[in-house]
């Protein structure tokens, strides 16, 4: 074994190690009686490739947490909007628990900082990619209700996350324009909107597509974006913008 590859599995190891757990505790308003879920909950899978598949990660926890943030999210909106019908109430809740929230409340929070991952994914820039931030924090809620139950994690869910969703709701990167559009032509009792691919520009890593967004062979808008889904979005909302300004059309 080369010597580098013995200071990379020592500093490694070290990482292993929740570094503050009495300051991620104070973040979360939360002491876990069993710490080892906390460690669990804050390890990425690099470090169980950099481990021989040793470690484990917190994967697991994941699909657990995902569970209970859909149910308390649910069960909270249901409670506080008895008048919402059933598809606008889906609507809030699918802007509360996608990525988009969890990984804005992940970094507002500082969870992120206390992600326990490899040096190289780290150097990549693994703590603030949206991915990985946003399964730690429904790991992290994985790990709360298997340490303290429902409730606690209940208590930390709408204390880090549902008290901020006025400002995720009115996050302009929440708004689904693509579904907006798709109702308003649907009311029309025209033909649906079809997106098409017309430009990409840029090397694989860093890509700019061009998307226009039709209504049979009427040209409704157009966008630009690093990714399809992006530029979809952002043609879809020139097209609602459109439909705004011209009603009688």
């Amino acid at each position: 074994m080369t010597l580098w590859k013995k200071f990379k599995q020592l500093f490694s190891a070290s990482e292993t190690e929740v570094s503050d757990l009495p300051k991620l505790e104070q973040l979360l308003g939360y002491h876990f009686d069993n710490p080892k879920l906390a460690r669990l909950a804050l390890t990425h899978r690099s470090l169980a490739r950099v481990h021989n598949g040793d470690l484990p990660s917190n994967e697991r926890l994941e699909f657990l947490g995902d569970s209970v943030l859909g149910l308390v999210i649910a069960d909270q909106l249901y409670r506080d909007h008895p008048d919402q019908a059933e598809g606008d109430l889906t609507k809030l809740k699918a802007m509360l628990v996608n990525e988009i929230a969890l990984v804005r409340v992940g970094i507002e929070c500082g969870f992120n900082e206390h992600i326990l991952m490899s040096v190289d994914e780290e150097r990549s820039g693994g703590r603030e990619r949206p991915s990985i931030v946003s399964d730690t924090l429904e790991a992290i809620i994985g790990a709360i209700y298997l340490d303290g139950g429902l409730g606690a994690a209940r208590r930390m869910i709408l204390d880090c996350l549902y008290s901020r969703r006025d400002n995720i709701v009115n996050d302009v990167a929440q708004q689904n324009y693509k579904g907006d559009l798709l109702e308003r032509i649907q009311a029309i009792g025209t033909e649906l909107p079809c997106y098409e691919v017309v430009r990409e520009s840029g090397p694989d890593h860093d890509k700019t597509f061009g998307v226009v967004v039709k209504v049979g062979r009427r040209l409704l808008g157009e966008g630009a974006g690093p990714s399809k889904k992006d530029a979809e979005q952002k043609a879809a909302h020139m097209a609602l913008d459109y439909l705004n300004e011209h009603p009688s059309e």
